[in-house]
């Protein structure tokens, strides 16, 4: 098979859909690559390592879209790659279509076989090729929380872990998934006050077992969210429903009870945020004011550590990338029911029920277009 790896083009996102050492196996396995010129040079891989490794380079993002039997892509096409989607061709990335409907709409009308990293799931409901930015995302998440809390940013002057004497900052987690422990796990080593919030009662006491009470855990209901939220210096959302849009936990009036130059930082803007107010952010504009607090809500955050999220993005698909590339979608999606869930679109039909919610659109099985 014929992959293609093209140029990410989202404001300042530096990673790419794959390593050198991903595009070595795919050679050693008898297919060929094709990567846009200077397709990793945001994440320290030269055009010659890729050459060195087995890829041929392509000039323009059009040889690699029109030549590629798959694409292999980190973030969803932007308005500008719509028109280069293509019945008889896979796209393998992040889609988050339930929080774009233009984007599913485009990706409906270019006919593609559409497979999102973020809906791959396996029966224990764990979801590989997300894990690995939401850890990175996560533990930036903190960082970024630490940093806007700087009163020459807006913030209210606080250092997360305080020294001796004063107090540190109290951080409230939202969803006790990876994000979520990982961000909590960043602010405790900062010696901050943390709370993690979660519906499900199994993964609080895992949480709270884990780290031995260094962490809070609290069951989440709106009024104990709202409580959380007024005492918080620090909010961060991590709120994922496989597929669906994040559903709205914060809401602008709980936000107004808030200190001035407290930080919120929205990890599920991806999936449309968790905060009433939040709002796509990139990362050359990556704040907003809402009742004098911060949002933080930029949509690809790994972007940042490009370097770290490449190797880790890669690690993770590539045994996916390696059985589509050897079997075709459809003999691999009936070798592997978690990458047959990875499925949103194919021959202009959507297959993903949450993203079907979402946007009023009909959606089909996956089981009656692998019959068809």
């Amino acid at each position: 098979m014929l992959i293609g790896v093209p140029r990410e083009i989202k404001t300042h996102e530096y990673r790419v859909g794959l390593t050198a050492a991903g595009v070595h196996e795919l050679a050693t396995a008898g297919h060929d690559v094709l990567v846009e010129h200077e397709a990793g040079r945001g994440a320290g891989i030269s055009d010659d390592d890729y050459r060195a490794a087995g890829a041929r380079i392509a000039t323009t993002a059009e040889e690699v879209w029109s030549r590629a039997e798959m694409i292999v892509k980190v973030k969803e096409p932007l308005p500008a790659e719509h028109h280069l989607m293509r019945e008889g061709q896979i796209l393998f990335t992040y889609l988050h279509l339930a929080a774009d409907e233009a984007l599913t709409r485009a990706v409906l009308a270019s006919g593609t076989t559409a497979i999102a990293y973020e809906t791959v799931q396996l029966e224990s409901r764990y979801l590989p090729l997300l894990a690995p930015m939401s850890a990175i995302a996560g533990r930036l998440a903190t960082q970024v929380a630490a940093y806007h809390l700087m009163a020459p940013l807006g913030g209210m002057g606080l250092l997360m872990g305080g020294v001796p004497s004063t107090r540190e900052a109290h951080v409230v987690v939202l969803g006790g998934g990876v994000v979520g422990e990982q961000a909590a796990l960043m602010a405790r080593g900062l010696h901050a006050n943390v709370t993690v919030m979660d519906v499900n009662l199994e993964r609080l006491s895992q949480i709270a077992t884990v780290h031995d009470g260094g962490i809070l855990t609290r069951y989440s209901t709106k009024l104990d969210v709202a409580e959380q939220i007024e005492q918080a210096d620090v909010v961060i959302g991590s709120v994922l429903i496989p597929g669906k849009r994040a559903p709205k936990l914060v809401t602008d009036e709980m936000v107004s009870t808030m200190k001035p130059g407290a930080v919120l930082v929205d990890v599920a803007i991806d999936q449309g945020g968790c905060f009433e107010g939040s709002r796509p952010t990139t990362h050359s504009d990556p704040t907003f004011e809402v009742h004098g607090t911060t949002f933080y809500c930029v949509a690809n955050m790994p972007g940042s550590v490009p370097v770290t999220a490449t190797a880790a993005l890669s690690s993770a698909t590539l045994p996916y990338i390696l059985r589509l590339a050897r079997s075709g979608w459809r003999q691999a999606f009936a070798e592997d029911p978690s990458l047959a869930r990875g499925l949103n679109a194919h021959g202009g039909k959507l297959t993903h029920a949450g993203v079907g919610e979402a946007h009023g659109i009909e959606a089909v099985a996956v089981q009656d277009v692998l019959a068809g």
